[in-house]
């Protein structure tokens, strides 16, 4: 048997204390699921005021000293605070002015904080001061996306209170390659790394600073999460820029398909649902489709196929194929669509107007409600995720969970949890299409509402295939220890 890991995760997001996407839910569950095979977990997150409005009510809290490096002053002083995640694994939370003062977590709608290279540099340094202070040297530094993606580069550099914990390996997981971390290179200075730094091998992006580009370049393993995402990545354009730095490091990058915490999306003890359903018993969801219907204004009928959509209403989500595609079929398909989600102001427009169209047809919900999220994942009869780009997904495996089956574009994870349903065997787990054009979304749309009218015993085997699919995080965590490994032996290598 192998020996067990000392394990830090810093994350600028936990569910459930501090959530804007899925990396929230990854940090939330992963850690949990890692320390029930009996490895020992840190999570350190900022105590933004969304946290601080979720923590318990008694938490323990401390004061730490935070150095900053020689370039960017000498030390900062914050606080931290304590609460759980799951009973063996602690939260830590950075409390400085710079993140609980603030509404957002990275910025306005479409803005970033100035400031932003300083905020997560502290966080990086507290996280690692913590550890120094209460002298436990982790195995693993696993470090999220580009708010933490300089970790490795202190860490392998030495830098500052980097250097107690220079033995760890890093791991540093992409949750979404379009966020890079991108700004002005005398920016760097306030990670207290040197201008040295800024060079085309390192952080130097077209005369930029590129936090998670330094990451790539320091992480001892490099993954995102799913493997056609990995391969998506490797390629031009959905590399984003970064292909090439990527393909360096081929033989550090792997994909793990992110897992779901199957004890909050389950439908058969959901306390949000107005019934329970199983594979075995599904008569659960027809009571929850009705409730959803009423509820939101639809037509009250089991005999209509209802379309969900929840999402973030921005053009990565494949809004505009949305936007151009579902006029068509609600004029030529007879069916219902259920909307919640919040975005950019002319697609919430779109669907507003879409509901007065269609009165009766279609409900749309701006904003975010968890409680519905849950109703429409078990109301709905097809899931709506037409994604330009989606590296993993979580809404597909929700929904198959609840027997909702995706209409998915074939992209990232949506590639890796979806199977496209097969006419001839009657088998799959929902529908999926290619081409990012509105027609393609119509047609697939088609196939789906024909195949409910005309095969509802497809309909069946499919909504008890995907329901009996397991995405829990028990596969994916086993898979990260391999990855911890391998990271633990490259480390020990000097970096190229």
């Amino acid at each position: 048997m192998q020996e067990s890991l000392n394990i830090l995760f810093i994350a600028p997001e936990c569910a459930p204390y501090a959530k804007v996407g899925g990396l929230a839910d990854v940090v939330g569950a992963l850690p949990k699921a890692l320390a029930q095979q009996g490895h020992a977990l840190r999570v350190v997150v900022p105590l933004y005021r969304m946290a601080a409005a979720h923590l318990p009510e008694e938490v323990e809290r401390r004061a730490l000293h935070v150095p900053l490096g020689p370039r960017a002053g000498s030390e900062a002083d914050v606080g931290l605070a304590e609460a759980p995640l799951a009973p063996d694994v602690p939260v830590f939370f950075v409390d400085h002015p710079v993140y609980g003062d603030r509404p957002f977590l990275y910025g306005p709608p479409g803005e970033d904080y100035g400031d932003n290279v300083y905020r997560f540099s502290l966080l990086c340094r507290a996280a690692l001061q913590l550890c120094a202070e209460d002298g436990i040297r982790p195995d693993i530094v696993h470090c999220h996306d580009w708010p933490t993606a300089m970790t490795p580069a202190l860490l392998k550099l030495r830098n500052g209170n980097g250097a107690f914990l220079a033995g760890a390996a890093t791991v540093l997981t992409i949750h979404n390659i379009g966020y890079q971390g991108i700004y002005p290179g005398r920016a760097l200075a306030q990670t207290g790394l040197g201008h040295e730094h800024l060079t085309p091998w390192e952080f130097e992006y077209y005369g930029n600073l590129n936090l998670l580009k330094g990451g790539i370049r320091f992480a001892d393993r490099i993954n995102t999460v799913s493997p056609t995402h990995l391969r998506e990545i490797l390629e031009h354009p959905d590399g984003m820029g970064l292909a090439a730095d990527l393909a360096a490091r081929r033989d550090a990058l792997s994909g793990i398909l992110n897992g779901i915490d199957d004890e909050t999306w389950n439908p058969a003890a959901d306390p949000l649902l107005p019934a329970a359903y199983t594979p075995a018993e599904p008569a659960g969801k027809t009571v929850c489709k009705a409730v959803l219907q009423e509820q939101a204004g639809l037509t009250v009928d089991s005999r209509v196929p209802l379309f969900g959509i929840v999402s973030r209403l921005v053009r990565p989500k494949g809004v505009e194929l949305l936007r151009d595609a579902l006029p068509g079929v609600l004029r030529d398909m007879d069916i219902q669509l259920a909307v919640l989600g919040s975005g950019d102001a002319d697609i919430e427009a779109f669907f507003c107007d879409l509901a007065r169209t269609f009165p009766g047809r279609v409900s749309a919900h701006i904003g975010f409600s968890n409680p519905l999220s849950h109703r429409i994942e078990a109301g709905s009869d097809f899931f709506l995720m037409p994604s330009l780009y989606e590296p993993c997904g979580l809404n597909q495996m929700y929904s198959l969970r609840y027997g909702s089956l995706p209409v998915v574009r074939a992209v990232g994870g949506l590639a890796d949890s979806v199977e496209n349903y097969d006419e001839r065997r009657g088998t799959g787990t929902g529908f999926m299409f290619h081409d990012a054009t509105p027609a393609a979304l119509y047609n697939t749309i088609g196939w789906a509402v024909s195949t409910w009218y005309d095969r509802p015993a497809h309909i069946r085997a499919l909504r008890r295939a995907g329901m009996r699919k397991d995405f829990s995080w028990r596969h994916a965590a086993r898979e990260y220890e391999q990855l911890y490994r391998a990271a633990l032996s490259s480390s020990r290598r000097p970096a190229a």
